[in-house]
């Protein structure tokens, strides 16, 4: 009863442009505006929670990884969740990657966990998009497309409200497309297509480097570009190219990248300490730039010191410090022309070609 009448309190807020509403037999209350859906499981008008953490839960995609959402439903106090979607129509299908659902069941539980799937930019200054954002003691990013997460939000109250949240100690996590924007900078894809390392290298300021500089602030990620479904996708060369660019343009802030392999998971706690969480299938990676060499619009990239780190189970990153403890890879490369230099340990994961596909 009390999930009900929040659920027709919710209604009465919204505006007349919300026509489609309804409460599912699973108990799941459902709102379809012009401008966003929204879902919500569990009780929303239940207090927050007491205590948060700080936590990153920075997910590569490609599956989810249990252990990662049950960190963050614990840092989040086992209060209420929010989950953020960003879609150009109507497509999205709750079913289809139904975190809210899990994060009550089996993730936490918490107690509530809503869902908003935003359709355009106008969502970003709706008021119950607001207030629900402001109430949330953990929030996600889920995948799909982070050019649509940059349009939609950058320079509304929902860019503000996310970087409130961290400063306020309260935990965020996202997966593919939502861990592309959590970083200081962000590869924002805003060119339409999902960039391959090939690309990257032979023009680091080439128009399929689309690149922003300030859109999210997460405490521990400063100076720090993600990248996602790292090994799968062959993402060193781009992370590379990208770490080397944003590295001559702000020197002083000791760039680094940091890639997540598929089905895996980095979590980063508030002293920015972090480690692979349980159960990762995969990797990883902390990406730094030495020697420059040529970094330049029109021409290859070329670098002389690129240090590369892969993370294990066994593995610890001060992420702060760009140091990792027992890496269970540390290696030195180079990239001349545009191509890793011959007999790299690393050459495949420069020259094998990325799959073209969605950044979910």
């Amino acid at each position: 009863m009390r999930l009900i009448g929040h659920w027709l309190l919710t209604l009465c807020l919204l505006s007349p442009a919300a026509a489609n509403a309804a409460v599912q037999a699973d108990g799941e209350s459902v709102v379809r505006h012009a401008h966003y859906d929204f879902f919500s499981v569990g009780d929303a008008a239940l207090p927050r929670a007491r205590h948060t953490e700080l936590l990153l839960a920075l997910m590569g995609g490609g599956g989810r990884l249990d252990a990662a959402f049950r960190a963050l439903g614990n840092a989040a106090g086992h209060g209420h969740i929010v989950i953020l979607r960003a879609v150009s129509d109507d497509s999205f299908d709750p079913d289809d990657g139904d975190y809210g659902r899990s994060f009550v069941t089996d993730w936490g539980p918490v107690r509530s966990a809503r869902t908003i799937v935003f359709h355009d930019r106008q969502a970003a200054y709706d008021p119950e998009v607001l207030a629900t954002l402001r109430a949330a003691d953990g929030i996600f990013l889920a995948g799909g497309d982070q050019a649509n997460y940059v349009r939609y939000w950058k320079g509304t109250p929902v860019q503000e409200l996310l970087n409130a949240h961290v400063r306020a100690h309260r935990p965020i996590g996202g997966s593919s497309a939502g861990l592309a924007i959590l970083g200081n900078y962000s590869y924002t894809s805003l060119d339409g297509g999902s960039l391959e390392s090939r690309i990257a290298l032979s023009d680091p300021y080439g128009p399929a480097v689309t690149l922003d500089t300030d859109f999210l602030h997460v405490p521990g990620l400063e100076g720090v570009i993600t990248d996602t479904h790292f090994s799968a996708r062959s993402r060193l060369g781009r992370l590379i190219t990208f770490v080397a660019r944003l590295d001559a343009t702000f020197p002083a802030a000791r760039v680094c990248g940091l890639g997540v392999d598929e089905a895996s998971a980095l979590l980063v706690d508030e002293r920015g300490i972090g480690r692979l969480a349980e159960g990762s299938a995969g990797s990883a990676w902390l990406v730094t730039v030495g020697k420059r060499g040529q970094v330049a619009a029109g021409r290859p990239l070329a670098v002389d010191a690129v240090s590369v780190e892969r993370l294990d189970a066994g593995s610890r990153i001060d992420v702060r410090q760009r140091q990792v403890t027992a890496p269970a890879e540390r290696r030195l490369e180079a990239v001349h022309d545009g191509h890793v230099a011959a007999g790299s340990a690393s050459e495949a994961m420069f020259r094998r070609e990325s799959v073209p596909a969605d950044e979910d």
